[in-house]
């Protein structure tokens, strides 16, 4: 398997279409418009699965996140990749129907420029990180998110989707 930024993405305009596709080396380089996709993980009693991204990601090395998720593959729906996503970082298998959409959200800063679709999934199973990139994991009750979020160094695209998470999740 290659690094990671060799792995191919696809290039978006505006509207969602794709215009070309690039390496995820030269897409962060040049802070290129991507397809990103986010599952929160809820427990049946309103828990919300967070972690900490690994030290080595590209992206907010070691901070604190909300929800599960990544880039798509070329040409990779976004329910298959949720899935897939799913499945690498929590070690979670879930079939689509168990996904619930959310919405889309757009996010453009000199870090990164996505357009993100999320989802949820409601389950009790135990999580097992797969791939390394999920340094560590904690529930956090979703009304109890902003007073988590004071203690914890987060992703700054989860401090801008907590009004999200909370409408979405309460």
């Amino acid at each position: 398997m290659g690094s990671p930024a060799d792995e191919l993405v696809e290039v978006i305009g505006p509207d969602g279409s794709v215009e070309r596709v690039v390496t995820r080396a030269e897409m962060r380089a040049q802070n290129l418009r991507h397809r990103n996709i986010a599952v929160f993980v809820q427990r049946s009693d309103g828990r919300l699965v967070v972690h900490q991204r690994a030290d080595w990601k590209d992206v907010y090395p070691s901070l604190w996140d909300i929800a599960f998720g990544g880039v798509p593959g070329v040409g990779e729906s976004d329910d298959l990749a949720a899935v897939r996503e799913l499945a690498e970082e929590a070690g979670l298998d879930v079939d689509t129907s168990a996904l619930r959409r959310l919405g889309v959200r757009e996010r453009e800063t000199d870090a990164v420029v996505w357009r993100g679709v999320f989802y949820v999934v409601t389950t009790d199973a135990a999580l097992h990180p797969a791939d390394g990139e999920v340094a560590r994991m904690d529930q956090v009750p979703v009304g109890g998110l902003r007073a988590w979020s004071a203690t914890h160094e987060l992703c700054p695209d989860v401090v801008a989707l907590l009004d999200d998470a909370e409408r979405w999740l309460g």
